[in-house]
């Protein structure tokens, strides 16, 4: 995402979907796992509950379930997609990339339908969004399908009282096409930083070539739990974010004023009502579903996406904007006419 402000794209949200999982997780259960008074943890995290993914709810089946969901609200077929592109801050699996079992899950096996993946941690969205405009207006690609499934749940340490309760299961699924020049549908400015002070904040070490399993099984074991500093990321992306934001608006010839909807990543209550704070929105304007949903990741902005339009926050023609804060420390937002 360079700095020079472009120029608006057409570019069109055709449908949004979502796979909510099966299990549900109150906020009660880790107060008595942690032996903690009644309603402390949904004191502590601003959540009441989330879904935690079963055995047979891997990250390739809820992204594909989503995405199934958006095909049936646009109408669409699994073989008119150009391209599926999921986005995770964790893959299912090393190899291959998770976008390929996705489109084995959506019948699309023999088709050659590129598949791969961005791994932007939780801006994994934004970023492939920035990443597939140019390809909509060339004409590259007529209609892509972006997708993400995440299983926090799968990596989290259970005794740790900061992150245990904050992080959720889920998947979604968008659908864009290259927008027609007659119509408001567009992208009007995107914008990405990255702050690698911060790069050990958030973290997980093992699971890649970092650390090796035949080295030591008990610290590879012990490395493959989620790892966050809050306060030292919070004071950082506290630092940074009022200038990302002038920055991300600037480009786009807006103010917070003009928004229909700020649709944020869902990482904590704090992070959210700073936000709030900093750009003086009125509570309507900010998009929240952390109360039920947790921490999702990659999954949390297309899925707070997702919920505005299904709660007709978001309709056709309105201004939003789309920003968050990801492992890197970096951050990446949107600006867009729906």
């Amino acid at each position: 995402m360079d700095q020079e402000r472009p120029r608006s794209t057409p570019l069109r949200i055709v449908a949004t979907g979502e796979y909510v999982p099966v299990r549900r997780v109150g906020s009660d259960a880790f107060d008595r796992r942690w032996q903690k008074p009644d309603g402390w943890t949904e004191r502590h995290v601003g959540i009441r509950h989330r879904q935690h993914a079963g055995d047979d709810e891997s990250s390739s089946m809820m992204a594909a379930m989503a995405a199934q969901a958006a095909l049936e609200r646009a109408g669409l077929r699994a073989d008119e997609m150009d391209a599926i592109i999921s986005v995770g801050g964790v893959m299912e699996q090393a190899i291959p990339c998770t976008a390929v079992l996705v489109q084995r899950r959506l019948g699309l096996s023999s088709t050659g339908t590129p598949a791969f993946d961005v791994n932007a941690t939780c801006l994994g969205f934004p970023v492939a969004l920035d990443l597939v405009a140019p390809a909509l207006t060339s004409g590259r690609y007529r209609r892509v399908l972006i997708v993400a499934g995440e299983v926090a749940s799968a990596g989290l340490d259970w005794d740790d009282t900061d992150t245990a309760g904050l992080f959720g299961d889920g998947g979604a699924a968008v659908i864009l096409e290259a927008g027609a020049g007659d119509e408001a549908s567009c992208l009007l400015a995107t914008h990405m930083e990255t702050h690698s002070e911060g790069a050990e904040y958030c973290q997980v070490r093992a699971c890649g070539t970092r650390m090796r399993l035949a080295d030591d099984v008990d610290a590879y074991a012990r490395a493959s739990r989620f790892e966050m500093a809050g306060r030292a990321t919070y004071r950082l992306a506290a630092q940074r974010l009022p200038g990302f934001m002038h920055t991300l608006f600037a480009r786009a010839g807006v103010e917070a004023r003009d928004l229909a909807c700020l649709i944020p990543h869902q990482a904590s209550v704090k992070a959210l009502d700073h936000l709030q704070r900093a750009l003086g929105l009125p509570p309507q304007v900010l998009v929240r579903i952390l109360e039920t949903h947790g921490n999702q990741m990659a999954a949390s902005i297309p899925l707070a996406l997702h919920h505005a339009i299904e709660r007709g926050a978001l309709r056709r023609g309105d201004l939003f904007a789309m920003v968050g804060s990801g492992a890197g420390l970096s951050f990446a937002g949107a600006v867009l006419r729906y």
